[in-house]
């Protein structure tokens, strides 16, 4: 593979050690499955302290840079081009419920464009980052989307409330990361979701592009209610005609 950036390099380091204090909750929200009370807090609690790890880590090592995360919100540095974009937990309801599907995701924003993304599965031990021109990476080996141009060979991932049942061979994941993410590594042949934030989808975006995967246009400037159509080059016609609702 090619040689990561030093800002990569700093992502997955704040992420493997966030990881394990998400690892070490995880195991305890098993156990807390059973009462009465719930894990709620619980999680609320596990999502601050990962997102502060991530944070502190990031400072650390670029002290300027903006942050735009789901529980801080925008912080903005002296460095208003370079955005650090973080969901400390995408997934949440997944790992309230014991699920092992959730991830950490970052991404760097910088002079209006994502050119990092880091989405990384602790529990499952999967990382998925790309960079700028530089392609997209499942564990050190090279991810493309898939190949696929017929629908019904398909399977497409979506999550939300669908005002109607798509004609589509599709699964709720309830981790739109990880749905990204599986489009890259042509695990889904494609992604479609609407009323997302920024946080879920940022590093997504890159992994989907450098993968070879094409998406309908997002404007980074906006934090909320996004709307997202992402898949293969070879399926995307095919996909919009059963979306054209959507």
């Amino acid at each position: 593979m090619n040689s990561i950036s030093a800002n990569l390099n700093v992502m997955i380091k704040a992420c493997e050690k966030a990881s394990k204090v998400l690892i070490r909750d995880f195991g305890e929200i098993e156990k807390l499955q059973v009462s009465k009370k719930g894990p709620s807090d619980f999680v609320t609690n596990s999502d601050i302290k990962v997102e502060k790890i991530i944070i502190e880590e990031l400072k650390k090592a670029r002290p300027n840079y903006s942050i735009i995360s789901e529980e801080n919100g925008t912080e903005n540095s002296m460095d208003k081009k370079n955005t650090w974009i973080i969901d400390p937990i995408d997934g949440t309801i997944n790992f309230l419920h014991g699920i092992p599907h959730f991830a950490i995701s970052i991404a760097l924003k910088s002079n209006e464009e994502i050119i990092s993304g880091l989405i990384f599965d602790p529990i499952k031990n999967e990382i998925f980052f790309a960079e700028k021109e530089n392609g997209a990476f499942f564990n050190n080996h090279r991810i493309r989307v898939s190949k696929k141009n017929e629908l019904n060979n398909c399977l497409f991932a979506t999550g939300g409330k669908t005002k109607q049942e798509p004609d589509l061979p599709y699964r709720k994941s309830g981790c739109a990361a990880l749905d990204m993410a599986y489009v890259a590594a042509g695990r889904y042949d494609g992604y479609f979701q609407r009323n997302l934030n920024l946080w879920d989808i940022a590093a997504g975006l890159i992994l989907v592009k450098e993968a070879g995967g094409v998406l309908n246009e997002i404007d980074l400037n906006n934090n909320k209610n996004i709307k997202i159509i992402a898949s293969s080059p070879d399926i995307n016609s095919k996909l919009l005609e059963k979306l054209n609702n959507f």
